[in-house]
C-alpha cells in the first residue's frame, strides 16, 4: 500500500455518501448522502468549516454538472434538473417508474455528454440492477440482471467503458462510441476481484488513464491501469469508502465519500470516522467529469 495525506473535509456522517462533483469555477464540491435525502455543497477553499446541506424530496444518488447554473440530480424515481440558486427540480425523465422498490445508484457523464446511470433495488435484491444510458431525456438499456451496478468511469477519450456489478466482483470494460458513449462490443473482465477483501464501488479517471476505485468494505482506493492490472492500493481511515472524484485546481486530489450503512453500534464505534468525507492527495492530475448535455 502507498500512504499518501488523508484529511477529513468534512465531518457530517453521511449514512451512504455517494456521487460527488467538482465545480472548478467556483472550487466547490458537491455529494449527496443518498438513505437521507441530503445534498451537500462545500468550497475547498481553507477557511469554509463545514458544508452546506440541503434537503432533498427524493432519494438521490449523483451529482453532475449541466451548465454554471443547473445540475442533474440521479434520484430514485427519475434524472432531475435542479436549478442551483433556488434549490427549485425539475423532472428531465423518469426512469424505471415502472418498478417500485428501486433507486438509482452509481453514475457518470461519458465525453460525449451522456450519462451513464445504475439502477438498483432498495436492499440490493439479486438481479434487480440496470444500467442504463441517457442522452438528453432519450434513455437507452444498457446491462441489466445485477445487483450492485457501480465502478462506472470512462478512458480519457471515451473509446473505452468500465463498470462493476458489486456482488458479482469483476470490473468490466467494455468498447464505446467516443461521439456518443453507446457500445460498440460487448463486456469483457477487466480485473476480478470476486476472491478479494472488500467490493469495488465508485470508480474516477485520471489522465493516464488508469480507473481509481474505492474498496467499500476494506479501508482504501485502488487504481487499476488500462491494461487490467491493479497499480496501487492507498489506505484511507474509513472502512467504508463509497465513490472518489479528482477535485482541486490541480485536479490531483479525490474527494472520497463514505458511508455506515449496514454497520452496526460495535462496527460504527471502530471506524470512529464512518460516514465523513474525506480528500486524499493522489499526487496525479486527474479528469474532470463533463458536463451532461440537455441537447444531446
Amino acid at each position: 500500500m502507498t500512504e499518501k495525506s488523508v484529511v477529513i473535509l468534512d465531518g457530517t456522517r453521511c449514512h451512504l455518501g455517494e456521487g460527488p462533483s467538482y465545480d472548478p469555477a467556483t472550487d466547490t464540491v458537491w455529494w449527496v448522502d443518498i438513505l437521507e435525502s441530503r445534498l451537500f455543497e462545500r468550497s475547498l477553499d481553507p477557511a469554509t468549516t463545514s458544508a452546506k446541506i440541503h434537503a432533498l424530496p427524493v432519494m438521490a444518488s449523483d451529482v453532475a454538472a449541466i451548465d454554471a447554473d443547473r445540475h442533474l440530480l440521479s434520484a430514485d424515481d427519475g434524472l432531475y434538473v435542479r436549478t442551483i440558486a433556488t434549490g427549485d427540480l425539475c423532472l428531465l425523465c423518469p426512469l424505471e417508474g415502472d418498478i417500485p422498490g428501486n433507486r438509482s445508484n452509481d453514475g457518470r457523464v461519458h465525453p460525449s455528454g451522456a450519462l451513464w446511470i445504475g439502477t438498483m433495488g432498495r436492499d440490493a435484491e439479486p438481479g434487480r440492477g440496470s444500467i442504463y444510458h441517457v442522452a438528453g431525456s432519450q434513455i437507452t438499456s444498457l446491462y441489466c440482471g445485477l445487483t450492485t451496478p457501480n465502478g462506472i468511469a470512462f478512458s480519457p477519450d471515451g473509446a473505452t467503458g468500465y463498470f462493476v456489478d458489486t456482488a458479482e466482483g469483476v470490473l468490466r470494460r467494455v468498447a464505446l462510441d467516443p461521439a456518443t458513449g453507446l457500445p460498440t462490443g460487448e463486456p469483457e473482465t477487466h480485473y476480478d476481484h470476486s476472491d478479494g477483501d472488500g467490493g469495488i464501488d465508485g470508480a474516477a479517471t485520471d489522465v493516464e488513464g488508469l480507473i481509481w476505485t474505492a474498496r467499500f468494505g476494506a479501508n482504501c482506493l485502488d487504481a487499476y491501469s488500462p491494461s487490467g492490472e491493479r497499480v496501487r492500493t492507498i489506505p484511507v481511515p474509513v472502512r467504508q469508502p463509497t465513490c472518489p472524484t479528482f477535485a482541486g485546481r490541480a485536479l490531483d486530489r479525490l474527494l472520497v465519500t463514505t458511508g455506515y450503512e449496514g454497520m452496526d453500534e460495535a462496527a460504527r464505534a471502530a471506524d470512529p470516522d464512518h460516514g465523513r468525507t474525506l480528500l486524499v492527495d493522489v499526487g496525479i492530475r486527474g479528469l474532470l467529469e463533463p458536463a451532461f448535455r440537455l441537447d444531446a
